[in-house]
C-alpha cells in the first residue's frame, strides 16, 4: 500500500492511511512519500545552504521539523512515544549537520541533495510507523541502487534477497510494516534517491520482490481517469488499464502514476490498483497485464510545452540519405535528447523534443545536414487504447472532433496504442475537451464511431505514415 504526500499531508490524513492499513485483510507493507511539501522544501533549504545563506535554510529547517512535530503530537495529545520523540530529534540533528556543511563547503553535490531529500521520507515514516504500532524498516537496506545520485537505478536482482531478509519475515508474522518510497542506498550504504515520483516505483519494486497480490497505490484521486479533470471536468475514472495502456498514458503526461511503477509489476504478473485514499469505497482503477475490455480508446493525455523540429536534409530514399538520417539522430544521443515523436519523408525529417532541451548546441550541429525549422510552444495530445489500429473509422472521428483546431503533425504510435496530435500549446485544452467530447459521450455511445468525419478535411502528407491538415470545410 503506497500512500503519496497529499495522502499523509497532516494529522487527519495519516490517521486515514492508517485505518485504510489497519482494515487490510493481511498485513501489509506500507510505502510512504515525505508529508506534501517537504520535498520540495528539502530541495530549496540545500540551495540556500549552497548559496550561503544558512540562516535562510536554518529557517525552513526550524519550519518543517515544527510541522512533523506538530503533525505527531495531533497523533499522541497525550505525549509523544519515547522512541518517536527520539528518532524525530535524531533527524532534526542530521539536516542541520548537513545544512551546515554544505554551507560551510558552498556546494551542494547531489550525493549531499539525496541524503538531505531522504529525510522527508524518514520522518513521515516515523511518525505513521508509531501511531499504527507498526515495524519501521529503513527502506535503504531493501532497495540497492547504483551511484546516480538524484536518480540512481534500483539493482532488481539484489533486492529480492534484501525485501526477504528485512521486510518478509515481519510480514509473514503478521505484523503491519512502514517504509519509505524514493529513497534507497548503494552496496556501500550510501543514499540514493529514484527521482521525484520514484515512490510508486519503491512500492512495485517491493511488491514485485515479495511477491505480494497486488500492489496499490493510493492518492487522492479515484483511480485513472480518461483525462485530466482540471482540463475537462467531465471526465470519468477507468476501471480496468492494460499495463501498455497505463504505460503510454503515464508516457505522455497522466500524473497518477510514475511510468516506471508498471515495470517491475508487468514483470511478476502483479496487478496494480489505484486508489482514492479520500472516498476508500468509491471508484479505482486496476492495472493488469493484458486488456479486458472492447472499447476503442481508453483514455487521453497530454504532454507539453514541446518543440517540433524539422530537418530538410535534401537527401532522396537512398544510401546516402539513409545514413544522412542516421547520422542526425546520433546528433540528438551526442546531446541526451530524448525524441518523443518521428515523421520522416525522403528528404526531411520532423520530431519533436522536451520543451526545455537545450537546443543551442544541438540546433549548431544539425545545421551540418540542411535547414532546421524550429516550432516552440506546441503539445502532443495524445488518444490511447490498444484496440486503435482494430478500430474502424476512429482517426476520421478524431479528426471530425478536431476540425476547429490546427493539428501539425499526426502520428501513430510504434506500439499501435497511441493516435497523437501536435497543435499549439494554447490549443491543447480546447483539443482534449473536443475529444473527450466525441469519444466519450455522456451516456456513453453503443455504437462504433462513424467510419466518416463530420467535416470535410484536406490532407496534406508531412512524413511517411503522418499528416498536416491544410484547409477544412463543412
Amino acid at each position: 500500500m503506497k500512500f503519496g504526500g497529499s495522502s499523509v499531508a497532516d494529522a487527519d490524513r495519516m490517521r486515514e492511511a492508517a485505518a485504510l492499513a489497519a482494515q487490510s485483510p493481511r498485513a501489509p507493507l506500507v510505502v510512504l512519500s515525505a508529508t506534501g511539501g517537504t520535498t520540495d522544501a528539502l530541495f530549496e533549504a540545500g540551495r540556500r545552504a549552497e548559496r550561503g545563506d544558512l540562516p535562510a535554510a536554518l529557517e525552513l529547517h526550524r519550519s518543517l521539523m515544527a510541522r512533523h512535530l506538530g503533525i505527531a503530537r495531533d497523533l499522541f495529545p497525550d505525549g509523544l512515544p519515547a522512541s518517536l520523540d527520539q528518532a524525530l530529534a535524531e533527524l532534526g540533528g542530521e539536516l542541520d549537520l548537513r545544512l551546515r556543511g554544505v554551507a560551510m563547503l558552498g556546494e551542494l553535490s547531489p550525493r549531499s541533495m539525496d541524503a538531505i531529500a531522504s529525510i522527508g521520507e524518514r520522518l513521515s515514516t516515523r511518525i505513521l510507523a508509531a501511531h499504527l504500532g507498526a515495524a519501521w524498516v529503513d527502506a535503504r537496506t531493501v532497495l540497492r541502487t547504483d551511484d546516480g545520485f538524484g536518480s540512481a537505478r534500483p539493482r532488481q536482482e539484489e533486492i529480492p534477497a534484501l525485501a526477504g531478509r528485512h521486510l518478509a519475515p515481519l510480514l509473514g508474522a503478521g505484523r503491519t510494516v512502514v517504509t519509505q518510497g524514493y529513497i534507497g542506498a548503494t552496496a556501500g550504504g550510501v543514499t540514493t534517491t529514484l527521482g521525484r515520483g520514484g515512490s510508486d516505483f519503491s512500492a512495485a519494486l517491493f511488491g514485485a520482490a515479495l511477491g505480494a497480490s497486488d500492489i496499490q497505490i493510493w492518492t487522492d484521486v479515484e483511480g485513472v481517469l480518461t483525462c485530466d479533470p482540471r482540463v475537462v471536468p467531465g471526465a470519468r475514472p477507468i476501471a480496468q488499464l492494460s499495463f501498455k495502456e497505463a504505460s503510454e498514458l503515464a508516457a505522455f503526461g497522466a500524473k497518477v502514476l510514475h511510468p516506471a511503477t508498471i515495470q517491475p509489476a508487468m514483470a511478476a504478473g502483479i496487478p496494480v490498483t489505484v486508489r482514492s485514499t479520500r472516498r476508500p469505497r468509491g471508484h479505482f482503477t486496476t492495472i493488469t497485464a493484458e486488456a479486458r475490455t472492447h472499447r476503442s480508446v481508453t483514455a487521453l493525455a497530454q504532454r507539453g510545452p514541446v518543440t517540433v523540429l524539422t530537418i530538410n536534409t535534401g537527401a532522396g530514399l537512398d544510401q546516402d540519405g539513409f545514413q544522412a538520417k542516421a547520422g542526425l539522430f546520433q546528433v540528438f544521443s551526442r546531446h541526451h535528447i530524448s525524441i518523443d515523436l518521428i515523421a520522416t519523408t525522403g528528404g526531411s525529417v520532423s520530431l519533436t523534443v522536451d520543451g526545455a532541451a537545450p537546443l543551442e548546441g544541438l540546433l549548431r550541429d544539425l545545421a551540418g545536414f540542411g535547414n532546421v525549422g524550429v516550432a516552440r510552444g506546441r503539445a502532443i495530445v495524445a488518444v490511447v487504447g490498444e484496440r486503435l489500429k482494430l478500430t474502424p473509422g476512429i482517426s476520421g472521428h478524431c479528426f471530425g472532433a478536431l476540425e476547429a483546431i490546427n493539428v501539425e503533425l499526426i502520428s501513430m504510435g510504434a506500439n499501435e496504442t497511441n493516435l497523437s496530435f501536435v497543435v499549439r500549446q494554447e490549443d491543447a485544452g480546447a483539443a482534449l475537451r473536443a475529444l473527450h467530447a466525441a469519444l466519450f459521450p455522456n451516456p456513453p455511445a453503443k455504437s462504433a464511431p462513424r467510419t466518416k468525419p463530420a467535416a470535410r478535411l484536406a490532407l496534406a502528407p508531412m512524413a511517411s505514415g503522418s499528416w498536416v491538415r491544410a484547409a477544412s470545410s463543412s
